[in-house]
């Protein structure tokens, strides 16, 4: 691990003298595109910070098919693995990489102990627990008042931002389980985004116009 990189992604959220604590007692962790990072049921000893790379935090159904909640960025935690750790049950979400990504894993102890003793790290959890609310809220609402077409427009939006890129290169069965619904589906509205000029398709490839 390097200072740099954790000045750079931290330096505006976290103090210096924290900063330094998370190099010391961190460990590095690299995944690759589809790497399950935590998944559900697992006992959580430590906590992500993600370095670089973007993770999509997923739910599991009776029947075992998953459903996409929200997305992590560099810069963020995910505040669902926050509160298993503070209630030390075990997972309730599944982390993958949505792309090959870098983590400090924080051990549990020292999260807890951050809480209480360093302001900076405080708020920043504080923070990320409204922010991922938010984003929740926002999903309950796609899911109860958005019709699939625009909740499709939606994340293909969302994954140009993801990606800074407005070209996105995905499967449609992936989006397909991302959005817990048919690659069938999927593939037919895609076609009616494309006939209404929003997108344009190409092979595994989709371009937001």
């Amino acid at each position: 691990m390097t200072s740099t990189q954790l000045q750079e992604k931290f330096s505006n959220i976290l103090d210096n003298e924290l900063i330094n604590e998370i190099e010391s007692v961190g460990k590095i962790a690299s995944f690759k595109k589809n790497d399950i990072i935590i998944d559900i049921n697992q006992p959580l000893k430590h906590i992500p910070l993600l370095l670089n790379g973007n993770i999509k935090i997923l739910r599991e159904d009776a029947d075992g098919n998953d459903l996409l909640i929200y997305f992590l960025e560099a810069g963020e935690t995910c505040t669902m693995s926050l509160t298993c750790c503070m209630g030390t049950t075990k997972s309730k979400i599944r982390a993958v990489a949505e792309k090959d990504s870098t983590l400090i894993m924080i051990p549990v102890q020292n999260m807890q102990k951050w809480f209480h003793s360093n302001t900076s790290w405080r708020n920043f959890i504080l923070e990320s627990y409204q922010t991922r609310f938010d984003e929740m809220l926002e999903a309950i609402d796609n899911l109860a008042f958005m019709k699939m077409d625009e909740r499709l427009h939606k994340y293909l939006i969302n994954k140009t931002k993801l990606h800074a890129s407005k070209t996105i290169i995905v499967k449609h069965q992936d989006i397909a389980e991302d959005l817990h619904t048919s690659r069938v589906v999927i593939s037919r509205l895609l076609k009616q985004l494309e006939n209404e000029t929003k997108i344009k398709l190409s092979r595994n490839k989709i371009e937001v116009l």
